[in-house]
């Protein structure tokens, strides 16, 4: 399914949905931060995704990361909420989906990288090297967040 992300867009469809959803800022001991090319937007991201019925959102971010990834995680604290109606994504389904994902800091604990229906490429991206990728303002956010270590409360939006 492919996807087309609208961001303070005037033009962006309304949305029909709202899917609590996960992301994961896991750095390694250099300070690389784990990325994936998803296959849905071609764009690269933090790692994530929905919450299913059943799991807690923990248990959503540990399974997400390793399905996309092959990375294992324990989490450590919460970066954020990311809840801007003004970013919509449309799927070649019909849905447009308003964004509302909570991102989390989480380290490696084990694992190999590897590629997944979801992600084409997986890496450890040196922090100075991210301007040469295309991320969407939104998971740009995220990263930024998501990296400061002197940030001492979520944030909330």
């Amino acid at each position: 399914m492919s996807r087309i992300d609208y961001y303070r867009d005037l033009n962006a469809p309304k949305a029909n949905s709202v899917v609590p959803s996960v992301t994961a800022v896991v750095c390694d001991d250099a300070g690389r931060v784990l990325l994936i090319h998803k296959t849905d937007n071609d764009l690269w991201a933090l790692p994530g995704g929905g919450h299913d019925i059943g799991e807690s959102v923990g248990d959503t971010v540990v399974r997400e990361v390793m399905e996309e990834t092959g990375i294992a995680v324990d989490i450590d604290n919460i970066v954020g909420l990311y809840t801007d109606p003004q970013h919509v994504m449309a799927y070649d389904d019909g849905e447009v989906r308003q964004q509302f994902s909570i991102c989390f800091r989480a380290h490696p604990t084990g694992g190999s990288l590897q590629t997944s229906s979801e992600s084409k490429e997986v890496r450890w991206i040196n922090p100075a090297d991210l301007d040469g990728l295309d991320i969407h303002p939104s998971m740009r956010l995220r990263i930024e967040h998501g990296l400061d270590s002197s940030r001492q409360e979520p944030y909330i939006g």
